[in-house]
C-alpha cells in the first residue's frame, strides 16, 4: 500500500503541474495578445456606417459656404409650384429646368448658363456620391446622347439625394431622385458651382 500512494501522488503532481503550465501558458498568450494590440499599428475601426451609395456632406466644406449652400437650397425650395415654360428663366413665366437653376443661382451672383449641357461644363466635376447642397445633378438618357436635365441638390444625408427641379409634367417639385424609378437610371454626373464662389 505504501507504494501505491507516492504513485498517486506523483500523477496528481503531474496533473496539477501540467494544469499550472497550461494556465500560464493561457496567461501569457493573453498578456501577449494584448502587448501586440498596444504595439501595432492596426487599422482603426469605422466609425461611420459604410457607404452604400451617396456620401454625407464631406467635413472639409467651410460654414461661410455651408451657409451660401443652405440659402441657395432654402430659397430654391420656396418656388416649388411654379410652372414649367420651355425656355422660362422666371417665376412670373415659368421655368425650364436648367432656366431654374440659372435664376437660382443668379440671387447669390453665381452666374451659370441657361442650358443645361453647357451647366454640365461648369464649375468643378463631382462624384455623384459626395454631392452637397446646392451641387448641380445632370442627367442623360445614354451614354451617346447630350444631358437633357439638370436638378439643384437640397439635401444628401448618405441614403438619399433630394433635389428641386423644374419638370415639363409638374413644374418645379422636391424629388427623392435615388427613390426616383423615373429619373434615378439617368443620372450622368454632377457640378459643384458654389465652392468657387
Amino acid at each position: 500500500m505504501p507504494t501505491q500512494r507516492p504513485t498517486k501522488f506523483r500523477i496528481v503532481m503531474f496533473k496539477t503541474k501540467r494544469l499550472l503550465f497550461l494556465l500560464l501558458l493561457a496567461w501569457l498568450a493573453v498578456r501577449c495578445e494584448i502587448f501586440r494590440d498596444l504595439t501595432t499599428d492596426r487599422p482603426k475601426e469605422p466609425t461611420e456606417e459604410p457607404n452604400n451609395n451617396y456620401g454625407p456632406v464631406p467635413p472639409t466644406t467651410s460654414s461661410k459656404e455651408m451657409l451660401l449652400r443652405k440659402d441657395i437650397t432654402t430659397f430654391a425650395q420656396t418656388q416649388v409650384g411654379e410652372n414649367y415654360l420651355y425656355a422660362g428663366k422666371t417665376p412670373e413665366t415659368g421655368f425650364d429646368c436648367s432656366g431654374f437653376t440659372s435664376y437660382v443661382m443668379s440671387k447669390y451672383g453665381i452666374k451659370i448658363s441657361s442650358s443645361s449641357r453647357d451647366q454640365a461644363l461648369q464649375g468643378k466635376s463631382i462624384d455623384v456620391t459626395k454631392v452637397k447642397p446646392g451641387d448641380l445633378i445632370f442627367y442623360r438618357r445614354s451614354a451617346s446622347e447630350s444631358i437633357f436635365h439638370v436638378s439643384l441638390v437640397i439635401s444628401n444625408d448618405g441614403k438619399e439625394v433630394k433635389v428641386v427641379h423644374s419638370t415639363t409634367s409638374r413644374g418645379v417639385i422636391v424629388d427623392n431622385i435615388t427613390a426616383s424609378k423615373y429619373w434615378r437610371p439617368y443620372i450622368d454626373s454632377a457640378r459643384d458651382v458654389v465652392a468657387k464662389k
